[in-house]
């Protein structure tokens, strides 16, 4: 008998890994294909009660961030008590730093699933950063101060005031600036799971910031297990 070489060995294994990951994905395309067919059976926020909701508080709290949040996150816990971490944005515990594509900000967790996820984000001093090519659609409502985008080709900024939402279509991709102090409501509707990659890259590459990390983990892990478990997708 002929003794197997390494290159032979490694071919091998190699030829093997791809036979499964072939099957894999002959397994699950029509899978997904399937789901992304009912994508929007799965959706529990409206895009228009969100801006309407992120509107009303702005016009009762003026420019009173703290207040502007409280009172969305209130009603949002109110309509939706199941399913939102609606209860902990006075827990300084729950709020984390967000490191993706070169920007920084603090995010609260209001709700995750696998097709959505709805979040306070923003920053006191400013940033700036890659927004990420993702598998989701991604409405933000604008709560205080601005957020400037830009395309390649364009010349003048695209400007976002309070009141606004900046829709960046799955896909898509932009460069975006949050110059001084601005907060948002952040609304991601598709599929979540793939983004979590643009979430975790700066933490695992750059910043190394490990507590960050591990707390980002256990919440968005705490929210969308909880939410599967109550038959969410």
């Amino acid at each position: 008998m002929k003794a197997m070489t390494p290159k032979t060995s490694e071919t091998s294994a190699m030829t093997r890994f791809l036979t499964i990951v072939a099957v894999l994905v002959g397994l699950f395309t029509p899978i997904v294909y399937l789901l992304e067919q009912r994508l929007e059976s799965f959706y529990i926020f409206k895009t228009d009660e969100l801006h309407d909701l992120a509107q009303r508080a702005i016009k009762a709290h003026g420019n009173d961030t703290g207040a502007i949040v409280n009172y969305i996150v209130g009603e949002i816990g109110e309509r939706h008590p199941y399913h939102t971490n609606s209860h902990r944005h006075d827990d300084p515990d729950e709020w984390m730093f967000n490191n993706a594509g070169g920007a920084m900000g603090g995010m609260y967790l209001i709700h995750a699933s696998f097709t959505e996820y709805l979040i306070i984000f923003g920053t006191a001093v400013g940033t700036e950063g890659h927004s990420g090519r993702h598998t989701a659609d991604d409405y933000f409502h604008i709560l205080t101060g601005e957020q400037w985008a830009y395309t390649p080709g364009d010349y003048k900024p695209e400007v976002f005031p309070p009141g606004s939402v900046h829709h960046l279509r799955r896909g898509t991709v932009k460069q975006y600036k949050m110059p001084e102090g601005c907060f948002a409501l952040e609304y991601a509707r598709g599929w979540i799971p793939p983004m979590l990659f643009f979430g975790y890259a700066d933490g695992l590459s750059s910043t190394l910031d490990l507590p960050t990390l591990w707390r980002t983990t256990y919440i968005t892990g705490r929210e969308m297990l909880g939410n599967l478990a109550l038959g969410k997708f």
